[in-house]
């Protein structure tokens, strides 16, 4: 039985290559001293999945930054703006990366949007009439070469064609029929250059056919393809697909000349139906998903194993792997010391499944021995004969570093409480209903608040320096007391109310000192949650987040942002909004449970915001800002389940929230990094007074959906990106302000960058706030002259 994975974590166990990439931005190591520890974890990478007798290993899957932008450079589609900096190729392609603001020129960066389900992040390319695609690197040829020195043969990884012209934004008149032959030419060419290096398999990522196809789509996708294979040669070609199944295209991926084809049994709820329906061709390799790359819960061997039973006798040749890449999973478990075994005895992080993939192999060639002397003679040990029977009897074994079933999972959990559930159960719809309707609280709160035209304000956070990450890890090693580590975050707060003063804003924010993460904040403060230490996930760049997980039922025990949210109101006579995460994104930016539905989960993580929402509005925060940034991360791929399996319930818990509130307390929420413009209306139903949206790295193309769905929230769009570190110039504000004003009404608009400050320096985010403050003070202006 032969394993595969689709790729695997590229930053590194310890987060060696964000810390390395970061000294680079900094000129604190050279070039080739980033190179070198570049190397250094593809090599150590490589050779775990070796050791783990992983048959197909993933080679150019590494990125400095992101996947498709190593593949913009890869087809040539390194738009002019860049190119004319004249930077070295690594500093034109962070420059692509992060925008550039220097001697040589001042450009933004490429557009950021979320990578499918997931809360990875990747840069759309940029197609202009002037783009010629072709050939125009060689990462992937080179990263070949390079694994083979060390004895590894691997299979090439690149995003295909099809999910590139896809995901593509383009910006002059040609459309994607355009640029099909320049990217057939670039494939053939890619394959060609494979070929005389002597390359067995390269896997083509097409995970935009899982979404809802067109005829047309369907059609692009095979004349590309049909180009692209008669070009195969010796070189093997596997299409790989993941975080949903192909039900639009089955019939037609099938029948083209892969040598491989990759499904996702987990998330792809109609895979096995599709083969048993239509049969899948004997001459091909099924690479079937079935370890889980997305959660950290070990896999169920007893479903995967019916999985592969199930299918096993309409497919010739079945490679076992995981359901889409392991970048979307920390590391390793082994940095996980201050966990009990009771506890990890559940998870498994990355280089953990390429154990569970050992694991089953070996399960699966058991099941087709018939005696123990087989199992002998091929050295196979006794316990992996007991445990297959124990499986395929439905007779449990108690190891469960084997198999988890929920009723095992259920019975040892931690932070189980009859009362949240029994509340969730009890829920009925008035619980998600605010009194009065909205436009008659805007005037209510209009007349309390005596807010300017364009009130300006932060979406929360401030940058977390040196001194205030100190503080944290300080108090976390138990080298200063709790009074002392709450001295310090006031000192902070009380700096931050002066500096939001001095510049002008409106609305202000206490800097959120206190918070290591949005998530990881509010799980480390509410039962239910388990926090590891070094478990890091990508989540685009250098930027790597700590997800928590959900281990039990969600309750608040005491309260959690009362007391900072009450001291900075008490420094100022402006208002200071209270901060909160809101439930659907911790839950999305967690891992959740599996044992339970994602909407009792929402629903319990709701009551807990609920209660602190609450709270805070009796501490006298006039303001109360729920974010939702991640709003869209779990909406089903296919539009006819947005609403049955998720939007249904996921607005109805953000309503949860804040709907006992009182009409004079205004409920702000922010999103970012999605495209929103298909669920507006839903947005619109979240039933919140002002909404902020990321919008300058998308192009404010949010704007066109508002004003075409009758936008009712009260909006403030981006009009500058956070995270890049060029400072935009107040004509450049100026500018965006004057288009957001064509499309919104001058008195349902709020002015704020695109997302928190935690991540960039304080002189950039001072100067950019002071040149926000100065341009909406110039429109402010032009507005009375008129």
């Amino acid at each position: 039985m032969q394993k595969s994975i689709i790729g695997f974590p590229r930053v590194g166990k310890l987060r060696e290559l964000k810390f390395a990439t970061e000294k680079y931005f900094k000129n604190e190591i050279t070039k080739d001293e980033l190179e070198d520890k570049a190397k250094e974890l593809r090599k150590e990478h490589w050779e775990l999945q070796k050791n783990a007798n992983v048959d197909f290993i993933p080679s150019n899957d590494f990125s400095f930054y992101d996947g498709m932008l190593d593949l913009s450079v890869l087809l040539n589609a390194t738009p002019a703006r860049y190119r004319n900096l004249q930077l070295d190729d690594l500093d034109l392609y962070f420059a692509m990366a992060r925008g550039y603001q220097g001697e040589k020129g001042d450009v933004k960066a490429f557009t950021m949007k979320k990578w499918f389900n997931t809360n990875y992040h990747y840069m759309v390319p940029e197609l202009d009439d002037n783009t010629k695609i072709c050939l125009a690197d060689n990462k992937p040829f080179a990263q070949y070469a390079e694994a083979k020195e060390y004895g590894i043969d691997t299979k090439s990884v690149i995003i295909g064609g099809f999910t590139f012209l896809k995901l593509a934004n383009y910006k002059g008149t040609k459309t994607i029929e355009d640029y099909v032959t320049e990217v057939s030419d670039a494939y053939i060419e890619i394959l060609e250059r494979f070929n005389i290096l002597g390359v067995s398999w390269v896997q083509f990522d097409e995970p935009s056919l899982v979404t809802d196809l067109s005829k047309g789509d369907i059609k692009i996708f095979t004349s590309i393809y049909e180009k692209i294979l008669g070009h195969k040669n010796n070189v093997k070609v596997l299409l790989q697909t993941y975080f949903g199944d192909v039900r639009d295209c089955y019939q037609e991926l099938i029948k083209l000349d892969f040598d491989g084809i990759g499904l996702d049994f987990l998330e792809g709820k109609k895979t096995i139906e599709l083969i048993k329906q239509n049969g899948f061709p004997k001459d091909k390799q099924l690479f079937a998903g079935i370890v889980n790359g997305k959660n950290i819960w070990k896999c169920d061997y007893k479903k995967a194993l019916q999985i592969i039973n199930e299918i096993k006798n309409d497919v010739n040749n079945i490679v076992i792997g995981s359901s889409c890449s392991l970048l979307h999973v920390p590391f390793t478990l082994e940095n996980e010391t201050d966990l009990p075994k009771n506890i990890t005895d559940y998870f498994a992080f990355a280089k953990e499944k390429l154990i569970e993939l050992q694991e089953l192999g070996a399960l699966i060639e058991l099941q087709e021995l018939k005696t123990p002397i087989a199992l002998h003679e091929v050295g196979k040990p006794i316990e992996l004969q007991k445990l297959v029977t124990s499986i395929v009897e439905n007779s449990y074994v108690n190891d469960k570093r084997y198999i988890r079933n929920q009723e095992i999972f259920h019975a040892n959990r931690v932070h189980e409480n009859k009362q949240v559930q029994d509340n969730v159960k009890n829920l009925a719809e008035l619980d998600f209903i605010r009194e009065p309707a909205r436009n008659i609280r805007e005037q209510i709160q209009k007349n309390t608040l005596k807010l300017p035209l364009f009130p300006m304000t932060t979406i929360g956070s401030f940058p977390q320096t040196i001194e205030v990450k100190q503080n944290r890890t300080r108090f976390r090693q138990g080298e200063i007391t709790k009074a002392e580590y709450d001295r310090n975050v006031k000192s902070f707060i009380k700096d931050c109310i002066r500096l939001q003063e001095d510049l002008g804003l409106d609305v202000l924010v206490h800097g959120e000192y206190e918070r290591n993460d949005m998530v990881e904040f509010f799980g480390e403060n509410l039962e239910g949650y388990v926090f590891t230490q070094k478990a890091w996930v990508q989540s685009y760049g250098t930027r790597c987040v700590k997800p928590p997980i959900i281990f039990g039922d969600i309750t608040r025990t005491k309260p959690i942002t009362v007391e900072y949210a009450k001291y900075a109101s008490g420094l100022t006579k402006k208002p200071v909004k209270g901060m909160l995460t809101g439930p659907v994104t911790i839950l999305n930016w967690s891992f959740p449970r599996e044992d339970i539905s994602l909407s009792d989960i929402a629903f319990q993580i709701g009551l807990a915001i609920k209660e602190e929402v609450l709270d805070l509005e009796k501490a006298g925060v006039a303001i109360i800002q729920i974010d939702e940034a991640a709003l869209k991360e779990k909406l089903p791929i296919r539009k006819a389940e947005w609403n049955s399996e998720y939007l249904d319930w996921a607005i109805k818990a953000f309503r949860l929230c804040h709907s006992k509130v009182k009409p004079e307390t205004q409920i702000h929420t922010h999103m970012c990094y999605s495209e929103f413009g298909e669920i507006v209306k839903d947005i619109d139903n979240m039933d919140a007074d002002v909404i902020s949206f990321e919008a300058s790295r998308s192009n404010l193309t949010i704007l066109d959906a508002l004003q075409a769905n009758n936008f009712e929230t009260q909006v403030g769009p981006g009009v500058y990106d956070i995270h890049s570190p060029r400072v935009p110039s107040v004509k450049e504000i100026e500018a965006v302000l004057s288009e957001i004003l064509k499309k919104v009404k001058k008195e349902k608009l709020w002015v704020n960058p695109d997302c928190g400050l935690k991540t960039r320096g304080i002189k950039e985010t001072n100067e950019s706030l002071k040149n926000l403050v100065d341009a909406v003070k110039n429109i402010r202006q032009n507005m009375n002259d008129l």
